[in-house]
């Protein structure tokens, strides 16, 4: 991965949204002594800039915001672990049903 970025390259960036101490009241006291984070990709709408550097960008659903330049084409990494036991067989019951043809006729 790349620490350069030019405009119109796919980045992701990282804002704080709330300082520790103004998160909301009910927050357990542990999460309210740390910031709100956020990270966002979209596409890099500077000339040019570093990681590190402050920039804008554009989300895929057109919003414009700013934050610290913190990946150069960022991958999609996010697992909500193996699918469960249960859900592995739904898709070909499922086409069984949309086919009309029942479990003992497959």
């Amino acid at each position: 991965m790349s620490d350069k970025a030019r405009k119109g390259d796919w980045v992701q960036i990282h804002q704080i949204v709330l300082p520790a101490g103004q998160r909301a009241p009910q927050v357990p006291e542990d999460t309210a002594q740390v910031p709100l984070e956020m990270k966002v990709k979209g596409i890099l709408l500077n000339q040019e800039a570093s990681l590190g550097e402050l920039v804008t960008i554009r989300t895929a659903v057109g919003r414009v915001l700013e934050g610290t330049l913190v990946a150069v084409n960022p991958s999609y990494d996010i697992s909500y672990g193996p699918p469960p036991a249960e859900l592995r067989g739904v898709g070909e019951e499922l086409r069984r049903i949309l086919k009309g043809v029942g479990q003992d006729e497959a």
